[in-house]
């Protein structure tokens, strides 16, 4: 089952503290970016957080899953998602461990032979 974009918006305007928020609609299901770096997926209407260490202390004992089928356990955010300042901040922790998305790198140009008339 695919997320509902209702749903989606709903997380961007609960995280919406932690920064400028966008989303990406994948594969029928959404990646969350906070300052342009993943922090978060939403699969079938629940919210994923990538997990950090000092996610895991705000936390305390986390649920674990995967987003997906045969994808890495993420923070499962349930009843948290409600309380605005926590989720942001959590979402906010999240980004500062998270790298920034390496360039992509540039095209390359062909070059064709042969002498045009």
């Amino acid at each position: 089952m695919s997320s509902d974009q209702s749903y989606v918006d709903y997380v961007c305007d609960q995280i919406s503290a932690s920064g400028p928020v966008s989303f990406r609609k994948m594969f029928g299901e959404y990646a969350i970016y906070c300052n342009g770096k993943v922090v978060a997926l939403v699969c079938d209407n629940q919210l994923f957080v990538k997990p950090s260490a000092a996610g895991r202390n705000l936390i305390g004992s986390p649920v674990e899953a995967p987003p997906y089928p045969g994808g890495k356990p993420w923070f499962l955010i349930e009843d948290q998602l409600e309380d605005r300042t926590w989720v942001s901040h959590l979402i906010r922790l999240t980004e500062l461990e998270t790298p920034a998305p390496k360039p992509k790198a540039a095209k390359k140009v062909k070059k064709t032979t042969g002498s045009a008339k």
